[in-house]
């Protein structure tokens, strides 16, 4: 399918399919980038959309820059690609997965997004931060006096920390569909339906499906998801 590789305002990007007045803005998940965008933006495209997919910071082609994948790096970033789809497309659409879907959680809800499919996404970070502290044995005190404390799977803030807690997901009017696994060990079950419930999101579970999504069928399930809701 049609790619051209652009910058937006230097982050690196992709725009996906043929000319259309409408565009989803794409935000993949940690460890991920924007050219895993393509079998979405091949559904998207068979139903008149291109999309929009960049790389979050120190994912893809900005792995070496010293410019954090943080909060407030996520946000400005989000806003930068926002600000230049909004300027070039009508109609406005957004899919985001995992930590991208938290950060547009964060950055996106005032803006005049039409429809917005999440996979697998964080919705409640204090939650998760708190499972971390079990699961590597770590107490929020220790992380107030060291400020920063490596894990095996990441880097815990004291900063990022507080502003999680002190700044929980409060408005989300966008319509929007939830694909969810049964098995995901980062949102449980119970953050996701009462966040579905209070924001009338379209909610639909996969029960044997982790929060990777890539085990044996879990793509079959994505793609028909996709390709039901986009």
């Amino acid at each position: 399918m049609k790619r051209e590789k652009i910058y937006i305002d230097g982050i690196p990007a992709i725009i996906w399919g043929e000319k259309s007045d409408k565009a989803y803005i794409y935000v993949h998940g940690k460890m991920q980038r924007k050219e895993d965008a393509k079998d979405f933006a091949e559904i998207a495209e068979r139903k008149g959309y291109q999309t929009i997919s960049f790389d979050l910071p120190e994912h893809g082609e900005r792995k070496n820059e010293n410019y954090p994948c943080n909060i407030w790096n996520g946000i400005c970033d989000l806003n930068k690609t926002g600000n230049y789809v909004f300027d070039n497309w009508v109609n406005v659409f957004l899919y985001g997965c995992s930590l991208g879907a938290y950060f547009a959680l964060n950055a996106y809800c005032e803006r005049n997004i039409e429809k917005c499919l999440f996979l697998s996404h964080v919705v409640d970070m204090e939650f998760l931060i708190h499972n971390m502290f079990k699961w590597f044995n770590v107490t929020e005190e220790e992380l107030f006096e060291k400020k920063e404390i490596e894990i095996p799977v990441d880097i815990l803030s004291w900063d990022y920390y507080r502003y999680v807690c002190e700044n929980p997901v409060r408005k989300w009017d966008i319509p929007t569909h939830i694909l969810y696994g049964g098995n995901d060990n980062m949102q449980s079950p119970e953050v996701i339906k009462k966040f579905a419930e209070k924001h009338n999101c379209k909610l639909s579970i996969s029960e044997n499906s982790e929060h990777s999504f890539i085990s044996k069928g879990d793509k079959e399930v994505l793609m028909k998801w996709l390709s039901d809701n986009v």
